[in-house]
């Protein structure tokens, strides 16, 4: 395999966020999105010699980056939730369509997180963190750690994504970006 020149390393370097950012939209949780672009730079790297100079780098690498999450998503088959190959596929076009879009929703979204009280980002904290094996924890583990009813930790939860989703909305409208696909 030749050695890969200056301008793909250029490329491959500034791409590293927006196929995180990608990869992210497919899978959800930033541990196993950081995991999946390790391989995917693997596999950029071995196919270095495939990509085709004065291409648009960051649709080939995009591509590659969705054929390891389709890896990662088989081998995890066994998972409780999981999405259609269709519907990861079509999130995946939608992120490299305009992944500048994504990134705002993430800042606005991290912004809204900041100015929930204290007990609200506790409770999302403990209940989106990855547990110590990695996997996700339930809403039933959150709330026999803070002594409270499955229940009521539930509906705070939803109560506490409502205030989020319309937190976003507002300041998207704010900064006239598009609102679609904000869930309520």
């Amino acid at each position: 395999m030749p050695e890969p020149d200056e301008q793909f390393l250029r490329d491959f370097t500034a791409s590293q966020r927006r196929l995180f950012l990608t990869i992210l939209s497919q899978v959800g949780r930033p541990a196993d999105a950081e995991e999946i672009l390790q391989n995917a730079n693997l596999a950029i790297w071995r196919k270095a010699d495939t990509f085709e100079p004065g291409t648009n780098f960051n649709a080939w690498s995009a591509t590659v980056a969705t054929y390891e999450v389709l890896k990662w998503r088989e081998k995890r088959g066994r998972d409780r939730l999981r999405f259609s190959d269709e519907f990861v596929a079509a999130v995946a076009r939608e992120a490299e369509a305009d992944p500048g879009l994504w990134e705002e929703r993430r800042r606005v979204l991290e912004r809204c997180v900041e100015k929930l009280p204290r007990k609200d980002r506790d409770l999302l904290t403990r209940r989106y963190t990855p547990g110590s094996d990695g996997s996700e924890v339930q809403g039933k583990e959150v709330a026999e750690m803070l002594g409270r009813p499955v229940n009521a930790v539930y509906q705070s939860l939803g109560r506490i994504k409502k205030t989020l989703a319309e937190c976003v909305r507002r300041e998207l409208t704010q900064l006239g970006a598009p609102t679609t696909g904000i869930a309520t």
